[in-house]
């Protein structure tokens, strides 16, 4: 078992298959995608190799991210290589949802057991100033059909104080009738967005306390969740979820590590460096591949350091899929 020295164990891989995303954020890339890193991205076969390394080593959930992971043609072989792999129980992945209303039908096929889609915005105006893309209502009916084909969906929404901070009356309405988890993100600081969170940040503590007060339960975490506090409620079909990275211990229960679309491994999403595995990726025996982790896992640090302004390596989000 993927173990550090602070006795967590890393059940959750998060698999970067590239950093290329076609929507421009606000709060992540807002003048859009450039290409100013190595585009080599990891092959199939390397994907494959990583895969049954990490399930070798006790992961047995993997979450395919980008950028935007739909944007690579060999996505539904990606997710059967996951699916497919000895020791790996669920496969999710993370999506702008671009591709979602014409795709889920493939990626289910493949293996997907669950999807977290962006929204930031119930607000077709506000999805488009946010995003850049008037795409809601078909990532809304995207998001019917991946419930109907029976994948677990969970909806993202980025806390930001000049767009979204007053939705969460109409976020609230939307999960009275749909059976998905909503997870109000607080904004992060990375690299490149440092003026945009001073003047965006939004805490999730006041929302925790409202949905106490009006009768919200906390659901205990599985060992394989992600960081997320979740809440459900008797009179919704949709829960909550609140990802705070600012509040007390929040990494005491990190199960998670990161790969990035060329190959590096990330012990924390603002570690000031990647640490490069690719050439143990070039065999199909992952031997050499655990035995680098396991070397490697000691230098995980205790906490991300964000709250005092440290980013580490990470320039914007769409590097590692968050």
């Amino acid at each position: 078992m993927l173990e550090d020295k602070f006795g967590r164990r890393f059940h959750y891989l998060r698999l970067s298959i590239t950093d290329v995303c076609n929507f421009s954020c606000d709060y992540c890339l807002p003048d859009g995608y450039a290409c100013d890193t190595d585009r080599d991205f990891l092959a199939l076969s390397e994907i494959k190799t990583l895969v049954n390394g990490f399930a070798s080593l006790g992961t047995s959930k993997v979450r395919i991210t980008g950028g935007e992971p739909s944007l690579r043609k060999d996505l539904p072989e990606i997710i059967k290589a996951c699916s497919s792999a000895s020791g790996i129980e669920h496969v999710a992945m993370t999506s702008n949802g671009y591709k979602l209303d014409t795709d889920i039908e493939k990626w289910v096929d493949a293996g997907l057991d669950s999807l977290n889609i962006s929204i930031d915005s119930l607000d077709p105006r506000m999805f488009a100033a946010i995003t850049g893309h008037n795409k809601l209502e078909t990532i809304l009916l995207g998001i019917d059909k991946a419930i109907a084909l029976g994948v677990k969906v969970k909806v993202n929404a980025v806390l930001m104080k000049q767009y979204n901070e007053k939705e969460l009356k109409n976020f609230l309405t939307w999960l009275k009738t749909t059976p998905v988890t909503l997870r109000l993100i607080e904004l992060m600081q990375t690299g490149d967005n440092v003026t945009f969170f001073n003047q965006n940040h939004v805490s999730g503590m006041p929302i925790k306390e409202q949905l106490l007060e009006s009768g919200w339960e906390q659901l205990i975490r599985d060992k394989t969740a992600g960081p997320a506090q979740e809440f459900f409620h008797p009179d919704y079909q949709g829960k909550i979820g609140l990802i705070m990275p600012y509040s007390k211990d929040f990494c005491a229960t990190c199960n998670r590590l990161r790969i990035s679309a060329t190959g590096k491994l990330h012990l924390c999403l603002f570690a000031d460096q990647g640490l490069d595995i690719r050439p143990a990726l070039q065999s199909t025996d992952s031997s050499q591949l655990q035995a680098q982790l396991i070397e490697l896992l000691g230098d995980k640090e205790a906490t991300h350091w964000l709250q005092d302004g440290f980013t580490g390596a990470t320039k914007h989000l769409a590097m590692l899929g968050g």
